[in-house]
């Protein structure tokens, strides 16, 4: 696999651009605000002015929705398409070009994109990512992946740089899905572990020995290694954005709804985030759930810091 490409620098794909380019990939990168891809110059990225530019035999995605992805395919409509991947990829004499999604997006979604991409002769595989900034720089993510095994099996070494664990999940939308289920783990963790940080603080324990203890335990966690001191500062800058964990949960919501599953836990957890999001907080991390809980325990006035 000589060049590949990557769109899309923001919180993951610029560290994983940067993971690449260290292990000596060739590497096109293209992002919406040019600035953060000139950054990539000079350790040895080419800069592309368009998706259409950037467009090579694999492509890799690193974008917030699926809508984001179509847009960067279809090319804008004021040059009739002529800067997006399709465009590229057919001036470029590439047959049947790889698109990898590795964005959070909805199974259902990506799944019947696929279908319509295929008859074009261009093979969709999604493989979206958990581990946060962290895991992208550290080149430890979890890479879920779903698509046709033709198509994923000579994918597997350019994934393995960037992640730790990586598994084909099975047909196209899979690895959505297997992301889907991730993030109702993730987003629920996240919910309870605030709570218990609330109760401490409110009772008094000091938080960071607590985090210490719980980290040894049982219910130490991944989200308590990256995360912790955010509970601990209550300071919440993001790494995962809160309205992108909502937008999460509705998908592994929709997913359940589809097969006739209820999941009351999700479903508790999604209305913790909803508020939070409609409470203009959507921009928070996604641990600073924490201030809705405790406008819950104390009022609207609270969460922002306030004690009872």
């Amino acid at each position: 696999m000589s060049g590949i490409s990557l769109l899309g620098l923001g919180a993951m794909g610029l560290p994983m651009s940067e993971v690449l380019l260290a292990r000596g990939r060739q590497l096109t990168v293209w992002n919406r605000t040019a600035a953060k891809a000139e950054a990539l110059a000079a350790r040895g990225a080419i800069v592309a002015a368009t998706p259409a530019d950037a467009a090579t035999a694999v492509t890799l995605t690193v974008l917030p929705d699926l809508g984001d992805v179509v847009a960067v395919v279809d090319g804008s409509a004021e040059r009739g398409g002529a800067d997006g991947l399709r465009a590229g990829w057919r001036a470029a004499g590439i047959a049947r070009p790889v698109l990898v999604v590795m964005g959070t997006v909805s199974p259902t979604a990506v799944r019947a994109y696929a279908n319509e991409l295929a008859a074009e002769g261009i093979r969709l595989v999604d493989a979206p990512l958990s581990g946060g900034v962290i895991g992208a720089r550290e080149a430890r993510l979890s890479i879920m992946v779903g698509g046709e095994s033709a198509d994923v099996a000579p994918l597997l070494p350019l994934l393995g740089e960037l992640g730790s664990t990586v598994r084909h999940m099975g047909s196209s939308g899979s690895g959505a899905l297997a992301k889907a289920c991730n993030q109702m783990i993730v987003a629920s963790s996240i919910a309870a572990i605030s709570e218990a940080m609330l109760l401490a603080r409110q009772s008094g324990l000091d938080r960071a020995a607590l985090l210490e203890l719980i980290s040894g335990g049982l219910a130490g966690s991944e989200i308590l290694r990256q995360k912790g001191q955010n509970w601990v500062t209550e300071s919440f800058e993001p790494g995962g954005m809160a309205e992108y964990q909502l937008k999460d949960l509705n998908f592994a919501l929709a997913s359940a709804a589809d097969v006739g599953v209820d999941l009351p836990v999700a479903a508790t957890t999604r209305g913790l985030f909803s508020a939070l999001v409609d409470a203009g907080d959507g921009g928070l991390d996604h641990t600073g759930v924490f201030r809705e809980l405790e406008r819950r325990a104390f009022g609207p006035a609270h969460g922002s810091g306030a004690r009872a």
